[in-house]
């Protein structure tokens, strides 16, 4: 530490402290900063540094020991007030508020004590003429503390009655005291009413909204408000994150994350605090965290999961079930000294029903980062939805859902006759659950209890579920269907079974097989040995293979046009179409979109796209719309090459419509996302950041977190970004880079996200950040062909650098991009590079020919950039910048102290040669050579240029603000001048 020699070192020193970041190592150096107080002799440099070191114990995990340096303070109060400035007399009774909290959340402070001091607290602030609202506010904070329910409305009142002097906390902690006795009392829509003017930034200080918004959580979740709950979260996490005081707010956050599923993302917050499991210097806080903490783990073990590690305290290896009985026993205990001090139960009940809160969500999307931390049951994908490179896949012909009733002596297992009679009912709606239905039907009956014709289903649905490779099992459930006496069905199991052996590789084989199956069905069929639904899955299995044969190349596409639409005509000319027959239906469905592939393969795309809209329709109509979700995603793609977007993105709807629950986590993580980037086209970035919401939820589902989650998070963070919510944005997007590769998804994808950060974390205020991420970005784009991605991101770089501080570098930063823009011929950005330079050689106290010089040089490759110009809208554009030029050299001179006032008179000739278009910045020159004329004792000269200004405005338009302004300044200079 430098060496403290008198009052003003110390207090730089101080100051430098205050903007470290909370903990120990602030603490620790506050405590050596005072040790150098005490070394000087000077009063008032003791109570400094004890007031200093009061705050950062305040701000810090070391809350207990605040109470040391003020006993000192107001010691030094008693005997030698004299010492004392109007500011450490204002600080010394601010921190009583302090000093009655701190007493209040230290459980070995008795509650008599805490009493007396109020009473204190009181009497002094009547002596210094100060209102009793901070007094009765902490009257309210133990009342309500204690569970002293009449007490705490009492002085609620009271508080609210009082008058706000200086001594009341600031605006928005008042209202978050406020806001969480309306919680206390059940009342979270009031809460958050009172909460709302610090939630939309009207009142904030270093700790709001940092405390409104972790509060807010549980509340918004209870009202069903859940996507305000998430934006709340998101930004305040960010917030509390780098606070070590915090923990409480942070606990609520955690809180959060375990009750709306996302239990995952809570054991990561767990794990990036290891140090507020013991921190012991603010018992209350502690109480908060391991109260929540006992709430996730008792979770997990709810959920099966409770011998999975997790983190907790420091020393051993802790398990979710030992964590939980660890913190519970913990809680409990903190809880037990707090009611022991306040001689209540208040402090242990509500412990306990925080511990015992059941999740308000299955699961809530969060945008991030969010693995599953019990893996869900991917749903029952859709036969006939489910595609590849040769099309929709062939439907089953029987499908079924396990049914529910009990056997005999069997509580809670579902039984034979059950099993079977929902199997049988389910295999004619075509349900996608038929495979695990039909093998619960089997593992049910065991070696018997089944007959011929139902051993034949289960068989049949097996080989289905195999693929391919069951091939040779639908002779065994055709051979079963033959013992039952239906023929039909055992030809329709062999035509399957034919059709399994194409897409094995066996295709001559396989349409040899089926043309004779199909002979004998259509005999059959004729003989009225067998029914429709039989002989037009033969028929199906055929076309399926003739169609296979066209996309492969091994037979003519008219030979599969000819085969599938015998489909269709042989149901329709059975007539029963309309008999509610839904497999019947959905062959004439699957028919339509054979029809709409073999069009689009002739290239008519039209053609393609009204036969995938009737398919989707029959199916729709059949009562299975899952099975339309690929032909609507056809329809789609079909549009977006026909340039209608709208029409994409209705049949895209129309699948996640239509697929539900069926849509595998992988489909409808791909359908949000691509419905997102067609909303956003239309200018919709509220829409487009909720369907790229939905798909980073699906994507992490899917186990694509890294993949397709990591591409969704990018694009929603672009979202949010383009709607201003900057820190759910910066989270999203820091969580997408985590995930994000070059190589798999594209360097530019990369760099996209972190210019995207940069602009947040800018906008946010975090100016060392926003460089840092725009300087990567800049590293990456420098390989490009082109360059002009790399020199804005040199040039947003040093920028940020500069809000930074960090003049050294911005200077090397906007050099690099200046370099950049002059390479690519753009002279207005080399300008502004230019422009910038000087600024700074200026504002570093270096040598004022550097800054006179860039400055000058901006001019000169204005001017030649004017005198080279192609067409006047390109002059008009440069002649503006070349004002801007002259205007900027003007103040430039004058705050150095030269002659600036012929640059300033070139700027009002320039811009006043733009006309309208440069009004404006034409009298704010005049008004800026006004000044300037002013100072250096030109009074005649000042007042010509105000009445210039009045005399421009003289017809305009009395309702624009800056025609207002200029007209006010002008009128002021006037009054000055004369």
């Amino acid at each position: 530490m430098t060496e403290i020699t008198d009052l003003p070192a110390l207090r730089r020193a101080m100051a430098e402290n205050a903007e470290q970041p909370e903990g120990p190592a602030r603490n620790a150096r506050a405590e050596r900063l005072l040790a150098a107080a005490e070394g000087l002799d000077v009063p008032l440099a003791v109570i400094e540094a004890l007031g200093h070191q009061l705050s950062v114990y305040n701000y810090s995990s070391e809350k207990d020991k605040m109470f040391v340096p003020f006993a000192r303070l107001l010691r030094m109060w008693d005997e030698r007030p004299g010492d004392f400035d109007a500011y450490e007399t204002h600080s010394l009774h601010w921190v009583f508020k302090w000093m009655s909290a701190g007493m209040l959340d230290q459980p070995h402070v008795p509650l008599a004590s805490i009493e007396k001091w109020l009473g204190e607290m009181e009497h002094r602030y009547r002596l210094a003429g100060h209102s009793e609202r901070a007094v009765r506010s902490a009257e309210f904070s133990v009342a309500a503390h204690v569970g002293d329910l009449a007490r705490a409305e009492r002085a609620y009142a009271a508080w609210l009655a009082a008058d706000r002097d200086r001594m009341a906390d600031c605006h928005a902690c008042e209202l978050y005291g406020q806001g969480l006795w309306q919680v206390e009392r059940g009342r979270d829509a009031e809460a958050l009413t009172a909460w709302r003017p610090v939630l939309e930034g009207e009142f904030s200080c270093a700790h709001e909204p940092h405390s409104v918004l972790a509060a807010s959580l549980v509340p918004l979740l209870r009202l069903g408000r859940a996507e305000e709950a998430r934006a709340h979260h998101l930004r305040g996490l960010r917030l509390v994150r780098p606070m070590e005081s915090m923990r409480a707010a942070y606990a609520e956050h955690v809180e959060f994350c375990a009750l709306t599923g996302n239990e995952a993302r809570a054991l990561e917050l767990l794990a990036e605090r290891p140090a507020y499991f013991t921190d012991s210097g603010h018992p209350r806080s502690r109480l908060d965290f391991l109260a929540v903490v006992a709430l996730l783990t008792d979770r997990l073990t709810g959920l099966g999961l409770g011998d999975e590690r997790v983190p907790g305290p420091a020393g051993r290896a802790w398990t979710a079930r030992d964590l939980a009985a660890h913190a519970r026993t913990e809680a409990l205990a903190l809880a037990t000294r707090f009611d022991a001090r306040n001689g209540t139960s208040h402090v242990g009940d509500r412990t306990r029903a925080r511990m015992a809160r059941r999740p308000l969500l299955d699961r809530l999307p969060l945008g991030v980062r969010t693995p599953r931390t019990v893996p869900a049951a991917a749903p029952p994908s859709s036969p006939a939805a489910a595609s590849g490179p040769s099309g929709p896949r062939a439907l089953p012909d029987a499908q079924a859902l396990p049914g529910a009733e009990a056997l005999p002596g069997e509580p809670g297992r579902p039984g034979l006759p059950a099993l079977l009679s929902e199997a049988r009912r389910l295999a004619d709606t075509l349900r996608p659950e038929a495979p695990e239905a039909w093998a619960a039907v089997a593992r049910a009956a065991g070696d018997g209890g089944l007959s011929p014709a139902d051993r034949a289903a289960v068989a049949d649905h097996e080989a289905m579920s195999r693929g391919p490779e069951g091939a040779e099992l639908f002779e065994r459930a055709a051979e079963l269907y033959a013992a039952a006496d239906d023929p039909g069905e055992a030809l329709a199991a062999r035509a399957r079974g034919a059709y399994f052996r194409a897409l094995r590789g066996e295709p001559d084989a396989a349409l040899t097989r089926v043309t004779g199956l199909s002979e004998e069905v259509l005999a059959l069929y004729a003989d009225g040995a067998t029914g429709i639904r039989q002989t037009a899955s033969v028929l199906m299995s055929r076309a399926r293979i003739l169609m296979h044969r066209a996309r492969t190349g091994a037979g003519p596409a008219e030979d599969a046009d000819a085969a599938v639409r015998e489909v269709p005509a042989l149901i329709e000319r059975h007539g029963t179409r309309d008999e509610g027959d839904v497999r019947l239906t959905a062959r004439v469905a699957e028919s339509w979109g054979m029809l709409a592939e073999l069009a689009g393969a002739r290239g008519d795309g039209a053609r393609a796209a009204e036969l995938l809209r009737r398919a989707a329709g029959e199916y729709v109509r059949a009562g299975v719309p899952w099975c339309a979700v690929e032909y609507e995603v056809q329809v789609a793609a079909l549009a977006e090459e026909a340039g209608d977007r709208a029409g994409a993105e209705r049949a895209l709807r129309a699948a996640l419509e239509h697929g539900g629950p069926y849509v595998e986590p992988t489909g409808q993580a791909r359908l949000h996302l691509r419905i997102s980037e067609l909303t956003a086209e239309r200018g919709d970035a509220a829409a487009a950041a909720e369907h790229a919401l939905q798909a980073t939820h699906w994507a992490d589902e899917a186990g694509e977190s890294g993949t397709s989650g990591a591409w969704a998070r990018q694009r929603l963070g672009g979202f949010l970004l383009r709607q201003g919510r900057c820190a759910e944005a910066a989270e999203v997007l820091e969580s997408a880079l985590a995930d994000l590769r070059a190589e798999t998804h594209g360097d530019g994808a990369v760099v996209q996200a972190r210019w995207w950060l940069g602009d947040c974390l800018q906008e946010l205020g975090e100016h060392r950040a926003a460089a840092e991420q725009r300087l990567l970005a800049a590293d990456i784009a420098r390989h490009w062909p082109e360059q002009r991605d790399h020199a804005t991101l040199a040039h947003l770089a040093a920028d940020s650098l500069d809000s930074a501080g960090l003049a050294a570098e911005a200077d090397r930063a906007y050099a690099r991009a200046g370099e950049l823009w002059r390479a690519l011929g753009d002279t207005r950005l080399l300008v502004r590079s230019l422009r910038a330079r000087a600024w700074l050689a200026l504002r570093e106290e270096r040598e004022t020919p550097a800054a006179e010089g860039l400055m000058a040089e901006a001019v000169e490759a204005c001017e030649r950039a004017c005198q080279d110009a192609a067409d006047s809208r390109a002059l008009d554009g440069l002649t503006h910048e070349l004002a801007q030029t002259h205007r900027q050299f003007g103040d430039l001179l004058a705050q150095a102290g030269g002659p600036g006032a012929a640059h300033f008179e070139r700027a009002v000739t320039l811009f006043g040669s733009l006309g309208a278009a440069g009004l404006h910045d034409r009298t704010d020159a005049e008004l800026a050579a006004a000044g300037l004329a002013a100072e250096l004792g030109r009074p005649e000269e000042a007042a010509a240029r105000a009445r210039a200004v009045l005399a421009a405005y003289e017809n305009a338009d009395d309702t624009d603000e800056t025609v207002r302004a200029r007209r006010a300044e002008a009128a002021r200079m006037l009054g000055t001048a004369g």
